[in-house]
């Protein structure tokens, strides 16, 4: 497309590695079966981080698994060409990744006992790590200024779409046994998935082993984790998907201006969710 983004039911999606084709497939035909296990977030709100816990929770600590394959074969990208077709031939369980808006993912996990993982992150953080991803990656269009990225994210006009039309639509799947709401600031202060959520028994060794492996600078040096062997067809030079990992980087960013603008947004956005409801400012 002429304004860098692939187009799929009314959502831009990023151009490499996306197809309208592989879309709907992945949309309409795919079959989520009750022993998988499936993280759910919007862009740039801690799902490797969430994907890399989950790995060392699967082995109980074993750190070869997460360092000898990489993250995107550990847990396949449901709606990628690629991520699609590993799925497809993957035997379960499987662990297995989506940006999918709720309308869009595949009918068949509504009737499933698949476990269900949706990771959010403060919106403000959001923008600010996705402005600094779409910068130095070859998905979709590329952003000039972060002002320029911050009118793009308060329209929808980035990959996946709106921010807040993504969480509302997935709330509405909040109180199902099935699934666990988990946000990026709750995961830096505890690590609630212990592995019981997921029906796993972990010691005590183990649990550490899974805490001490899937901190911020442990998986920044894990070329497997890191997007370091990513290829240059999708990214720029000495690329890692690990920045900073912090809440609040935001107020080193926004103006007094459009963190008022953007307070304004939300506010009218997520008007009918209690506010106990997101762990952010």
């Amino acid at each position: 497309m002429t304004d860098g983004y692939l187009w799929f039911e009314g959502l831009p999606f990023p151009r490499v590695g996306w197809s309208c084709d592989g879309l709907k497939e992945a949309c309409t035909k795919f079959v989520i079966k009750d022993e998988d296990t499936v993280m759910v977030s919007y862009p740039k709100s801690g799902s490797h981080w969430v994907i890399e816990i989950l790995c060392l929770i699967h082995s109980k600590g074993d750190t070869k698994w997460i360092q000898s394959v990489p993250i995107w074969e550990r847990a396949p990208w449901l709606e990628t060409d690629v991520g699609y077709k590993m799925l497809n031939e993957r035997e379960g369980p499987r662990l297995l990744a989506s940006h999918l808006p709720f309308h869009l993912i595949p009918k068949s996990l509504f009737t499933s006992k698949a476990k269900v993982i949706y990771v959010m992150r403060s919106p403000k953080d959001v923008l600010v790590s996705g402005y600094y991803h779409r910068s130095v990656t070859k998905l979709s269009k590329n952003p000039e200024s972060l002002e320029q990225y911050f009118q793009w994210f308060l329209e929808g006009n980035v990959a996946y779409g709106s921010w807040f039309e993504h969480i509302c639509g997935w709330m509405s799947m909040r109180d199902r046994e099935n699934v666990l709401l988990l946000s990026y600031e709750e995961l830096q202060k505890v690590n609630p998935l212990s592995g019981s959520f997921l029906g796993k028994k972990l010691t005590p060794e183990e649990l550490d082993s899974v805490l001490k492996n899937s901190s911020f600078q442990v998986m920044k040096q894990n070329k497997m984790s890191n997007f370091e062997i990513l290829s240059e067809t999708f990214t720029t030079k000495n690329f890692k998907i690990t920045r900073k990992g912090i809440s609040g980087d935001w107020k080193n960013h926004f103006t007094v201006a459009q963190a008022e603008a953007f307070d304004k947004v939300y506010q009218e956005k997520m008007a009918g969710f209690p506010k106990e409801l997101f762990p952010w400012e």
